[in-house]
Order: structure tokens, then sequence, then C-alpha cells
């Protein structure tokens, strides 16, 4: 064997790629393409190759779950931004997240693997700096997508606990009870994504038809039975009950009711080594997805914005969830609000599921490449299970510990949110921008069945870091520019404070086994 000038790893032939997929089995083979792409990264084909391109985009579709989602986070929304700042901003961050998914699924057809983006940065960073810019990049996916299923536990359960009060009206709700109902809802995830997992893509395009037919379902039964808005209110009225200088200030600050439900495209990308003909199929099920669920998402926010009624009253419902009464206003029937709110819940359920198996596969991949303490443990796969157990325990953990915080303080955990999202977008920005810089200096980049001439490619990426800082930034915003400490936003807080944690176990002991994918990579000849 010949040694790779670029990485100085070994260059090998078809020889070699043919005698490693020799033993595996057909389930795990996939295609021609994808072992190429394995024995390329330096990866071992572990996992079943399951998915295809329905149940592949059925899960992307129910992880981001637009339409369902912007109804639960809208009262972040309503509070800064109102239905004007809601529905522009929308629209503004679906665009930005076209070009960003866009990017993202170029890179993910370049290098089809469940370590995404900490993968793609070390890859594409310069030389110098691929190591420790990937070990970090790894943690800032493991602190979004782990913060990002016990958000959703979270959401799910606190929405199962509007609906009791709907029906209940005697039933006094406590903190605790949410807690509760979000265990169990991560609980049912881990159940499924352990010894229901053969299922999961038959599932998830089950779930995608119920996602698709409950949007219109809902959709239909409040404009028919909805009251009426005025057209030139719904979009042109702002509010600021934040208390910020200027409406648009208040309307960027809400920006975060708006990014989580277009959030999470890549969450296929996690699971692309059980995906057959990744390279191919990755970029189309995430383009697909951010264009199906953006258009819905923003379909049912206009028509709940119309359907609205008083704002003030939807605000302080009981319920917690605005849309919960906004449905039971609508229909005037505690039945008929049960049923559209139980179908938003079911998908926010299934929801927390997709993340859930996304968050343990990204754990996975990062302890395969020995990026946390504990690596082997983390990394286990139990052979006949082909699933990452250790990785999907720890995931159900945090969801637990963290729902505790909600016992204590709802605020608190609601600044969860804003962790996940500002740690996923700083691992965009890092991947995207390494690919820009590439482009910018005409460095070579990987072949790829979906690609960009270099003019484009650099739009869309400029485009997107634009977008992206701009999102990070007010992430970070408290609801109000004058906080109290219960009311301030931790995010900032608990994102320093992890990254100093991955910065000091880099120096102090990850530096000497890390080394990152790109030490594994083989140049094919």
């Amino acid at each position: 064997m010949a040694q790779s000038k670029e990485t100085g790893v070994s260059v090998t032939s078809q020889v070699d790629l043919e005698s490693t997929n020799a033993n595996l089995s057909p389930e795990k083979k996939g295609t021609v393409d994808d072992q190429r792409d394995m024995f390329r990264m330096g990866k071992h084909q572990e996992l079943r190759r399951n998915f295809r391109f329905v149940s592949i985009f059925g899960f992307s579709m129910i992880l981001m779950a637009s339409w369902e989602t912007i109804l639960g986070t809208s009262i972040i929304g309503l509070i800064n931004g109102g239905t004007a700042g809601m529905i522009w901003l929308f629209l503004v961050a679906w665009i930005g997240f076209l070009a960003v998914n866009t990017s993202m699924a170029e890179m993910a057809s370049m290098a089809p693997t469940s370590g995404g983006q900490y993968h793609w940065v070390s890859e594409f960073a310069p030389r110098k700096y691929q190591k420790f810019m990937s070990f970090i990049v790894g943690w800032f996916c493991v602190l979004g997508w782990q913060t990002g299923a016990a958000n959703t536990a979270f959401l799910a359960g606190t929405q199962i606990q509007g609906l009791v009060v709907l029906n209940y009206t005697d039933y006094a709700p406590q903190r605790w009870h949410g807690t509760l109902l979000t265990i169990a809802v991560a609980s049912f995830s881990v159940f499924f994504n352990t010894f229901l997992v053969k299922k999961l893509p038959l599932v998830e395009g089950i779930v995608l038809i119920i996602h698709i037919f409950g949007f219109f379902g809902v959709l239909i039964t409040l404009w028919v039975l909805g009251p009426r808005g005025n057209a030139s209110d719904v979009f042109t009225t702002f509010n600021n009950y934040g208390g910020w200088s200027s409406n648009g200030l208040s309307a960027i600050v809400g920006i975060l009711a708006v990014m989580i439900p277009l959030l999470g495209a890549d969450g296929a990308v996690h699971m692309s080594e059980e995906l057959r003909d990744a390279s191919k199929v990755l970029p189309q099920s995430m383009i697909a997805t951010t264009v199906l669920n953006g258009a819905m998402g923003w379909i049912i926010l206009i028509t709940f914005c119309f359907v609205l009624g008083n704002l003030d009253d939807v605000i302080s419902s009981p319920t917690g969830q605005p849309y919960v009464q906004v449905f039971y206003n609508a229909t005037e029937s505690y039945a008929g609000a049960s049923v559209l709110s139980a179908l938003v819940i079911f998908m926010a359920i299934f929801c927390n599921l997709s993340i859930t198996a996304t968050a343990s596969r990204q754990l996975w991949s990062f302890a395969r490449d020995q990026g946390i303490p504990g690596s082997p443990w983390f990394a286990y796969v139990r052979p006949g299970w082909d699933v990452p157990m250790n990785s999907i325990i720890v995931s159900f953990v945090v969801s637990c510990l963290l729902s505790l915080i909600n016992i204590g303080s709802t605020i608190a955990l609601n600044n969860i949110t804003s962790l996940s999202l500002v740690a996923i977008l700083a691992s965009y920005i890092a991947s995207i921008g390494c690919l820009f810089w590439r482009r910018l200096t005409y460095q070579p980049l990987l072949p790829a069945k979906f690609t960009f001439s270099r003019p484009v490619g650099l739009f869309l990426n400029a485009f997107s870091l634009m977008f992206l800082t701009l999102a990070f930034i007010f992430a970070f915003f408290p609801g109000n520019p004058d906080p109290t400490v219960e009311q301030m936003n931790w995010a900032c807080l608990m994102f320093g404070g992890v990254m100093l944690f991955a910065i000091i176990h880099y120096f102090v002991q990850a530096r000497h086994v890390y080394d990152g994918p790109v030490e594994y990579v083989r140049k094919l000849v």
C-alpha cells in the first residue's frame, strides 16, 4: 500500500474493499456505493441498512414536524412578534433553512456518516485545525441533540398536561406532573428504539401518512369552524409584550418560535449508516423534508393566526397551550378540541422518538471516534441487536435528569430549548464554514452524487452562514430586555460551561486518543 499525500493514510484498491465487506450480512451491506463510502471513511458497518427513501423521508418529516411544532412553540412568538412577526419570520427562516439544509445535503452526499457535522469538519477544515475543530463540533452535536431529545419529551409531556386541564377543570396542574409525563414520553421512545427498532422504518412510513392527513384535518377544521380575523391585522400587527425598544427587535427575539419547527433536517444524516444508497437518498430526503414541512408549517401558522381570536385570552389560557385553546374556541366542543389536540400530541411523541434515535446515533458515532469519556462503553453495539443500546440508555437518562429541572422552574427548563438550538446552529456554522473555505480557496471537494458548481455553492454557503449567525446570536436573548434572575436566558452560561468542559477534556485527555475521522479516511484508487 502507498500513502495518501493529503491525509497520510492508506491508499487502497477495490480488492481491499471487497474483502472488507465479504462477511457482512445482506441487510448490512447496502449498495456498492454504501460499501465504498464506509470503506473510504474507514468505518466498519455495524448497523442494519433497513431504511429506504420513504422511511427515511418519513423519519425526517416526523423529526422536524413543522406544522405540529409551530403550534406548540407559538406562545413564544405571540409574546414577542405577534401574528405578523411569526408569519414573516417563519418565511425568512424557511428560506434560510432551505439554503442551510441544501448545503448540508451536499456534504451528506460526499460523506454519508452518522458522525455528520463533526466528520465533515474533520475532512474539510484546514489541516492544522482539523482535529480540534472536529472535536468541538462533535460536542456541539452531542449537546444539541441530547438536550433536543429532552426538550421534545418535555413539550409532549406538558401538552398532554394541557389537554387534561381542558377536559378536567378541577384538575390543578403541578410541575412534577409534567416531569412524570416527560419521563413517560422518553420511556416510550427508548422502548421503541430498542425492542421495536426493526419496525421503526415501517412505523415511520405509517406515521408520515398521519402527519400529512392530520395536517389537512386540522387545517380544514379551523377554516370551516374557526372565527375569521381581518387579513390586514393578521399580516401587519406586531406585538411587543416583552417590552423591547421596537416591534422589529421584539419579533427577531421571538425567532426561536419559528426556528425550532424548521430545525433538524440533518437528523437523517445521523441515521445514514442505516440507510440504503445513502449518498443519493440523503440529499433527496433532506431537501424534500425542508420544502414540504416548511410549506405545511407556514400554512398552518397563517391559519392559526387567522382564527386566533382574542390574543390575551389565548396567551393566558389555563391549558398553558395556546393552540389547545384555539381548537376549543373553533370547535366549541371539548371532544373536538381533544381529538385535534391529541393528534398534535401524538405527532410530538413520535417526533421525540425520532430525535432520541438521532441523538443516540450521533453520540454512538462520536464515541466510536473516542470523542467522549468512556467511549468504548458508549460505542458498544450488542451483537444481534445492531443498535447502540448504551447510547440510547444515556439519551433516556439525560432526558429524565433534565426533566427534573421543571420541578423547580419551568423557565429554567425552557432555556434548554435555546441551548439545543444554539448548539445545533453552531455545528451548522462550523461545517458549512469549512465547506465555504474550501470553495473560496479552490481546495478540492469530495466527489458526490449531489453537488453544485463553485459560484452556486459559494452563494448558498455564504447566505447560510449569514442567516445562521444572526439566528445564533438572537437565540441567546431573554424574553424581555430587563429580565429578573428567573427570567434570564441561561443558555449562554450552560453552552459556555459545556464547551469549557469539552476544551479541558480535550487538552487533558482527548487529544491523546482522539484523532478525528479524517485520520481513518482512505483514498480509493
